[in-house]
């Protein structure tokens, strides 16, 4: 299983960033897609959740980000599948390192991280 992130970089305060991770993973048996962010210091921290489910994917959000991020997916195709996580009036108090993080049956998966820093 490989994630690759991509899609961060330097917003003004109120801007927005949509990242992406595209994820080569067998959907079978995924539980869960998710965006974790991590600022220098502190414990990595979920931002966005989809909960596969047979009939219809749910989601689930930090209460900080409520109303401003949305998280979705593509669906899968070729054993590759791509989530995205579509930040709206971004602050300065978003910027963090973003992952992104597939469970799979009892095994976790992390794509690399990407940068995301809000100027005021």
């Amino acid at each position: 299983v490989q994630l690759q992130a991509s899609g961060g970089g330097l917003v003004q305060a109120g801007g927005s960033l949509r990242l992406s991770c595209v994820a080569s993973v067998n959907i079978f048996n995924v539980n869960s897609m998710d965006w974790y962010r991590q600022t220098p210091g502190k414990q990595r921290e979920l931002v966005a959740r989809i909960i596969l489910e047979d009939k219809k994917d749910s989601t689930n959000y930090a209460d900080s980000v409520k109303g401003r991020f949305t998280i979705s997916r593509d669906k899968a195709k070729n054993a590759k599948t791509t989530m995205y996580l579509q930040m709206n009036d971004l602050k300065p108090e978003d910027t963090a390192i973003y992952y992104c993080h597939i469970r799979r049956v009892i095994f976790d998966y992390w794509g690399q991280g990407t940068q995301v820093t809000v100027s005021s």
